[in-house]
């Protein structure tokens, strides 16, 4: 489980630090970065399948995704007694990301590059420095394995330092590129973590939608993130998963509702039974707001969990009554994983948080920086970056 998230000069987050616990919920008005930090995990997502620095390019390259403000404001400015100026630089150009968790701490800090003769490749970001440690404080006696520019290290048992890698290349990880369990196996689990993590954004529900037609159906442990698998998804669910908690999700949403798979010539099909209906409504026929619940039922009872889950609005076109179900299975599937959810819908963070299980992260924004607006600084957790 992940204890800390730390992000720092990435669009609206010019230093924030939360504390994280087995279900989050992150809410906050529009405008106040909640979309900036689920781009940021997806940012470290990417980073453990050596896309990090493509990543940076499609959201329009360092210089769009930096912190645009200055680097520390004055106390005359936010006062408005003066005008917000830049001024001369006192730490180098970065962009930092990383987490704390139960085995391992990890940071990436990306940078400008160095200039090279004869590329056209001259604006693309660097890593500069990357480090796993022990513990959740940085301390350089804590670490386990470090790279500084193209030089990997990891320490051996005896505390040693010893060369695992002398020549990566500047725009790839060393989390996505060491594979030596033997002199890096912080690296290669860490990898494997990272990569278990699973982002559910906006599922489809259009006439054309993937998750409305019948599919080729095989063993499919985790749904897709289109949805288009759906049924084969649920019919593993009631083969290999928890059948029952997957009839429970459904009837607690939909009261004497029974939800089945159809094969036809090799395709599955779902099929929704409802109390008064003469026949079963296919996936083609359902309303968006039931076909995207029972998406959701299929994403959250996954038979392979990962060690993280996020979901972006999940209230998209769901009834309100339906919020409080949903929360529900929300948190069953938080015994499993760790959830991140971020949602507008008042009738959803009622629910998540009735219960005083989950840890609610609100933000806001003070001169164009996120905010955390319901956590003192001495309630978030500690966090050191390790410095270039």
């Amino acid at each position: 489980m992940l204890h800390t998230l730390a992000i720092a000069n990435y669009r609206s987050l010019r230093d924030v630090v939360l504390p994280l616990e087995r279900m989050n919920l992150v809410t906050g008005a529009n405008g106040s970065g909640k979309s900036n930090l689920y781009r940021a995990l997806r940012l470290l997502s990417e980073t453990a399948f050596g896309g990090g620095v493509q990543a940076i390019g499609r959201e329009g390259g360092l210089s769009s995704v930096l912190w645009a403000g200055p680097e520390q404001f004055a106390k005359s400015v936010k006062r408005g007694e003066h005008p917000v100026q830049g001024g001369p630089r006192r730490d180098p150009v970065n962009l930092r990301l990383g987490f704390g968790g139960d085995d391992f701490s990890y940071s990436i800090e990306y940078g400008l590059p160095v200039p090279v003769p004869r590329t056209m490749f001259g604006k693309d970001p660097e890593i500069k420095r990357e480090v796993i440690w022990h513990g959740d404080a940085w301390h350089e006696r804590r670490a386990l394995v470090d790279r500084k520019g193209g030089l990997v290290r990891s320490r051996d048992e005896n505390g040693t330092w010893q060369v695992v890698e002398q020549h990566l290349p500047t725009f790839d990880s060393m989390v996505s590129r060491i594979a030596d369990p033997e002199r890096a196996p912080e690296a290669v689990l860490l990898r494997e973590q990272v990569r278990s993590w699973r982002f559910y954004d906006h599922f489809r529900t259009d006439a054309d939608a993937p998750a409305r037609h019948a599919r080729i159906g095989v063993r499919t442990p985790v749904m897709s993130n289109d949805g288009h698998d759906l049924a084969a998804a649920w019919r593993t669910i009631m083969e290999i998963g928890d059948a029952d908690a997957l009839a429970a999700a459904v009837e607690d949403a939909f009261p004497g509702a029974e939800v089945e798979v159809e094969e036809q010539a090799d395709t599955f099909q779902l099929l929704f039974r409802q109390h008064g209906l003469l026949r079963p409504l296919s996936q083609a026929e359902l309303s968006d707001g039931t076909l995207r619940y029972l998406l959701w039922i299929a994403a959250l009872l996954t038979p392979r969990p990962p060690s993280l889950m996020v979901l972006n609005e999940p209230e998209t076109s769901i009834h309100p009554e339906l919020l409080p179900a949903l929360a529900r299975l929300m948190r069953h599937s938080a015994t499993e994983t760790q959830v991140w959810v971020t949602s507008h819908a008042a009738a959803l963070v009622e629910a998540l948080t009735e219960s005083g299980e989950c840890n609610h992260i609100e933000l806001d924004k003070d001169m164009g920086e996120t905010t955390l607006s319901n956590f003192a600084p001495l309630e978030l957790p500690p966090w050191r970056w390790p410095p270039r």
